[in-house]
């Protein structure tokens, strides 16, 4: 999960709190400092449920992954990366398909100094890291062709990124031009931000993020809903994280209604 200034340049300031830091923070994690450790747990006080609910986002990625995986798809495009934390995609990919193929793309400086994790790939498999921006397709894109066949399904994952994308910078055309160029049977997986469930907490949380000069912005069900258009829906649809293909053990922390929609959606 990554984010930038509000002049679009990646941040990376060790005195001034960082989303993907605090981030990891909220995994329980061990590369943040005591800025993000600080400010994480200022959200905690009024949204205790923060730890459970940046936890399952990346379940629900591993659960998306691993799904996609089992049923053939043998490439994937996850931008907006964030700090590594175990298991990554391509381990859950490279889990079901040794052959699998991942490209990491992420614009912050953070995630490039880790960036040597995400490239452990089997031998039989490939990783790679893009240092780009979601903003730009286009170069995201004609670096992904090195690794990635589009004339192939591809799995773009676009979890939790989207909220740091504002509505002046286009987010819904951005992931139209990421999908264009993809094959038919390639796969949106999208997680999303939303007031829907407590707006009253959410709006504090975004503000946390906000004094600390980034651009945030959650959606409704109805908007995140058009990032979809012109695909088809996976089973159970577009639905809370809480309510997505939950495994019988799932942990206790997902309990909690997490403001957190979440879908699969297949470009025919």
């Amino acid at each position: 999960m990554t984010a930038t200034a509000d002049d679009g340049s990646p941040q990376l300031n060790p005195h001034q709190p960082h989303p993907a830091r605090m981030y990891d923070y909220f995994l329980n994690g061990k590369d943040h400092h005591v800025v993000d450790a600080a400010a994480a747990e200022q959200v905690l006080t009024f949204y205790p449920q923060a730890k459970a609910a940046a936890q399952a986002n990346r379940r629900f990625m591993q659960r998306a992954v691993g799904q996609l995986a089992q049923s053939g798809l043998r490439q994937f495009l996850d931008i907006g990366t964030g700090i590594p934390t175990e298991p990554n995609l391509h381990q859950i990919a490279q889990g079901a398909i040794p052959d699998a193929r991942v490209v990491y793309v992420d614009n912050d400086p953070i995630v490039l100094r880790h960036a040597e994790a995400l490239l452990s790939s089997r031998p039989e498999g490939r990783t790679e890291y893009v240092q780009a921006d979601v903003r730009h397709p286009e170069a995201i894109l004609d670096a992904a062709r090195e690794v990635l066949d589009f004339d192939e399904p591809v799995g773009l994952s676009l979890v939790a990124l989207l909220h740091f994308i504002d509505d002046a910078q286009d987010p819904r055309r951005l992931v139209r031009d990421l999908l264009a160029p993809l094959a038919p049977g390639s796969h949106l997986v999208l997680s999303h931000g939303t007031a829907d469930v407590d707006p009253e907490t959410m709006a504090r949380v975004m503000e946390v993020y906000r004094s600390g000069g980034v651009t945030v912005q959650l959606r409704t069900r109805e908007e995140i809903a058009a990032f979809f258009e012109g695909l088809v829906l996976l089973d159970p649809g577009l639905a809370l994280v809480g309510d997505w293909h939950r495994p019988v053990d799932t942990p206790e922390s997902d309990d909690v209604q997490v403001p957190l929609y979440v879908g699969i959606a297949r470009k025919q």
